[in-house]
Order: C-alpha cells, then structure tokens, then sequence
C-alpha cells in the first residue's frame, strides 16, 4: 500500500527576501568590490505573492569575510548601501537614532544583536556635553534581550523606550534564518519594513515598525539559522556531487568510492591525474 506525505503545511523557513523571489520580480543586481547586491521594491502586488511587507530590500552576498581587505570591502559597500535606505527614507544626519540590538547573548546563533551593540560607540551623553565632533551622529543603544529572560514584550519595551527619549529613526540588528547553509554569515539584509523578533525559529513576537512606533524602523540583519531539513539537504548534494561508485566490473569487482571534482559550490576542483587513476 502506497502512503502518501502532505507537506503542503510545511516549508523550510527564511526571512531572507532574495530566497522568495523568482526571475519576474524586478530587482536591481549589481557587483561592487566583489559583493554581490541585490535591491528590491516590494509593492502590494508583490507583498500578495511571497508574503512580505511593503518597502525597499537590500541584499548584500559575499564569500570570505575573514580576509582583511575583504572586510574592508564589505564594511564599505555595507555603510554606503545603509545610508542609501536612510536617504530613502527621507532621514537627515541631524537625526536622532536609537540603535537596538535585539537577542539572547547567551544563544550563540542569537546573539548578534547584543554584541553589535557592544561595539556601538554611543554619543547621546557627549552630545549633551557639547564634547562631539563633526562627523557623528547622536546615537542611544539599547539590548532588551529576549522575553524568556525579562518577561516584557520587546516590542513593548522598545516602544516605551522611543516614547522616553523620543528618537527620530531606530535601527534594529538581529538574527535571520536562512534557507541555505551557504549563506550563513554571509549575507546581510537591510529592509525599512521593520521586523517581528524571533521569526527566524517560528516564534513571532510583536512586530516592530514604523506602524508601531510612529517612526522610521530600519532592520539588519545576518543569517545564523538554518532549519535541521537544511543541514541534511545541503549534506545530501554535497556527497551527491562530491561522491560517486565506479560501476563494477571483471578487472574490478567492488564498488571503488571515488572523489567527483565539483564542490558543494558547484566550482571545479582540479584533480591530479594519478589520483584519477
């Protein structure tokens, strides 16, 4: 008897635009400094086919961040496309920001949030000794970090934060799931649609936006998730196109477990020719 599975109640998740959309949509897709971006914008008829909110995307793909010049590369194609979405959004250098880091430092895969605020060189007290130069921004920066250790809606607590100290734009970095193995850490996206926390792992919290807070709310964020179905796909085409059986034969009985030369990356790999043999 043949059985039959249902899964149509059931997808990998991802909160990365670029993994929803097909060749229809209209994206801008450009190389700079070896990073690949890609911009859309979303409107309400595209928001109604892959289920994501409407408003401007950018995507920035890249391979080895731990090269120093790479990084360079990376951090300065980053700046430029950030303050590209805030121009779009009509945000002024004189602007106040509120920096909020969201996650749990204790959880590895989450804890982006928390340690980019560690490195937030906050002005806001300066600002208010006359003690800064040109150049900065007045900047807060807050970690809440999740509600399993504070008992308070995050999104609540970020809103009594803005109403406090009343911030003219907020920028929220955390955490994404993605549905490649491939592009964790590697990708970063920048949206001004705001985000709901704890999507990534199927938990949706309150959602955090320029309709909820009355102000603009620009998101960041890196992928460091990827569902348990993704891990042994991704295992299955890598042996698939790293591995192969010779097929048997007189002159060789057994099966001979041989290395293929395509990579999980689909890029070639030269093989020495005795190793071949």
């Amino acid at each position: 008897m043949k059985h039959e599975i249902d899964l149509k109640n059931y997808q990998i998740r991802t909160d990365l635009l670029i993994e929803t959309i097909n060749e229809d949509i209209d994206k801008k897709e450009e190389i700079i400094k070896n990073v690949k971006v890609t911009s859309v914008k979303v409107d309400k008829k595209i928001s109604n086919i892959i289920n994501k909110k409407v408003g401007n995307y950018i995507t920035l793909e890249f391979t080895d961040i731990t090269d120093n010049d790479n990084l360079k590369d990376i951090t300065s194609v980053f700046s430029d496309k950030l303050k590209e979405l805030l121009e779009i959004n009509k945000i002024k250098e004189t602007d106040k920001c509120l920096i909020v880091g969201l996650g749990n430092l204790k959880s590895t895969p989450d804890a982006l949030g928390p340690l980019v605020i560690n490195e937030i060189l906050v002005t806001s007290y300066l600002f208010e000794l006359n003690e800064v130069e040109d150049g900065f921004r007045y900047t807060y920066a807050i970690s809440p970090g999740v509600m399993a250790q504070t008992g308070i809606e995050t999104s609540d607590y970020i809103k009594s934060i803005v109403s406090l100290i009343k911030p003219d734009f907020v920028i929220i970095v955390d955490a994404l799931a993605s549905m490649a193995l491939e592009r964790l850490n590697k990708t970063i996206q920048m949206t001004d649609t705001g985000i709901h926390p704890g999507s990534g792992i199927g938990n949706k919290r309150k959602e955090i936006s320029k309709e909820t807070l009355n102000i603009p709310v620009i998101s960041v964020g890196v992928p460091t998730v990827v569902d348990a179905v993704t891990i042994v796909s991704d295992t299955i085409n890598y042996m698939y196109k790293n591995y192969s059986y010779t097929k048997m034969n007189i002159d060789n009985p057994m099966n001979k477990l041989v290395i293929g030369n395509i990579n999980y990356l689909n890029k070639k790999i030269e093989i020495d020719k005795k190793d071949k043999e």
